[in-house]
Formats: C-alpha cells, sequence, structure tokens
C-alpha cells in the first residue's frame, strides 16, 4: 500500500510540479486546444456545406475528407502533420511545434464538426427554406440567413462536446517535442514521470484535466436538456405527423 500511495499520490512529486501545471500547462492545452476548435469549426461548415450540395463533385472531396480524418488514429494524424511536414521542408510554422499542433489537431477536429453540422442543418425543417424563398431570398441567402443559424443552434451543445475532446486529443501532441513555455499538461507530467519514476505527476496533470473537462461535461448536459425541454411538445392526444405533413430535409429541396 505504501509502495502504491507513494508512486501514485506522493505530495512532493505533486507539489514540486503543480505550479507549472496550473501555470504553463494548463494555459497551453487551452490554446492549442481553443485555436484548433475554433478553426475546426470554419473547416467544419464549408465541409457540411460541401456535404450538403447536390453535385457529387463537390460533395465528394468533402467526403474523402471526412472519412480519412475521422478513421486515422488522432495520433497518427499529428505525427504525419508535425513531424512529416518539416520532415519534407514545408514549414508554414517555421521550426516552432505549436502551430503544426494547432493545425493537426484543428484538422480532425473539422471532420467530425462537419457531420456534426451537417446533422443540425438537416434537422431544421423544410419550411424554413420555403418560407426564405417566398420572402424573395436566394438559396444561398436563405441557407445563410435562415437554415445555417438554427443548425447550428440546433447542435451547440455537440460542437461544446467536441471541443472536451480538442482538449483531450491536445495531449498527443506532446510527440512533436514541444520546448520551454511550449509545453502542454501531459508533456510537462510525462517529463517529470521520466525523471523520476513516480506517476505523480501525471496523476497531478489527470486532474487539471478533470478540473477542465468535468465542468465543460455537465454545462453541455445541462445546455442539451434545456435545448431539448425549451422546444414545444406534442399533447398525448395529439396526432402524429402524416407522410403529406412530414417536414422534407434541406438536402431534398430543389432551388426554384
Amino acid at each position: 500500500m505504501d509502495a502504491f500511495l507513494h508512486t501514485f499520490f506522493d505530495w512532493e512529486e505533486i507539489t514540486a510540479v503543480l505550479p507549472t501545471l496550473l501555470t504553463e500547462g494548463i494555459r497551453n492545452t487551452l490554446i492549442i486546444a481553443t485555436l484548433a476548435a475554433l478553426i475546426g469549426l470554419v473547416i467544419g461548415l464549408v465541409l457540411a456545406m460541401m456535404l450538403l450540395s447536390r453535385h457529387w463533385l463537390v460533395r465528394l472531396p468533402a467526403r474523402i475528407y471526412v472519412d480519412i480524418f475521422r478513421g486515422l488514429p488522432a495520433i497518427l494524424t499529428i505525427s504525419l502533420i508535425g513531424l512529416g511536414l518539416p520532415a519534407a521542408n514545408i514549414r508554414p510554422f517555421g521550426r516552432s511545434p505549436i502551430g503544426y499542433a494547432v493545425l493537426a489537431v484543428a484538422i480532425i477536429s473539422g471532420a467530425y464538426c462537419a457531420e456534426v453540422f451537417r446533422s443540425g442543418i438537416q434537422a431544421v425543417p423544410a419550411g424554413q427554406m420555403q418560407a426564405g424563398r417566398s420572402l424573395g431570398m436566394s438559396y444561398l441567402q436563405t441557407m445563410g440567413k435562415v437554415i445555417v443559424p438554427q443548425g447550428i443552434r440546433n447542435v451547440l451543445p455537440a460542437l461544446t462536446n467536441r471541443f472536451i475532446i480538442d482538449i483531450k486529443e491536445s495531449s498527443l501532441v506532446y510527440l512533436l517535442g514541444l520546448s520551454i513555455g511550449e509545453r502542454e499538461l501531459y508533456f510537462i507530467a510525462h517529463e517529470q514521470a521520466a525523471n523520476t519514476y513516480n506517476s505523480s505527476a501525471l496523476v497531478a496533470a489527470g486532474c487539471c484535466y478533470l478540473l477542465m473537462t468535468v465542468p465543460l461535461t455537465y454545462f453541455v448536459n445541462w445546455w442539451d436538456r434545456r435545448l431539448r425541454t425549451g422546444k414545444p411538445t406534442r399533447g398525448a392526444g395529439s396526432p402524429g405527423p402524416t407522410a403529406a405533413s412530414r417536414p422534407t430535409p434541406i438536402t431534398e429541396m430543389q432551388e426554384a
């Protein structure tokens, strides 16, 4: 029992690494995850609009992108981008690994956000498209001003949940060899554990991750319940939608 406590809960090891975790570690983890999430949102929205196109030549590259980066392990994508690009003398971020780390996580996040956005947009009733067109707006204007904003609102909890995953996936960028001042939580803890042969630093890093992700998880659950209960519910005796009245998916709408 003493060996277990010494290995995982050595207070001296925890207090030695905790200040660095709370300052440098959490800061850089949030920087990487936040920048990657923002870029991933843009990538995902563009891909979602391509996936919803009626033209297969537009859908095809988006589908290939989404299938590849959702199918590959995150650690492989991060290695290919963070280590492969500099090795091939493709250095858009110079020699700093932070830029490559953000790009790699953003590319992965964008692939998942694309499907989230697509499902949210398709959940908007087709009557909204018809209403926009009846007001004289073009197809693109209706999508941009009516359909897409409602679709995004539908999936805000899912997007927040994706940000939680980005926080956790940022731990994989330790493979890129971050320097002092650029290290994220796992890199700092792993370095300390390797030097001392003690896992207490990893436990401390885990607590820091939980400090960020658990409140967000509860917030997502609360937000999702609020969105669900805030929508009008059908009365117990009300008839269900008929085949004629059932909303048509946005993708089946034809541009007038």
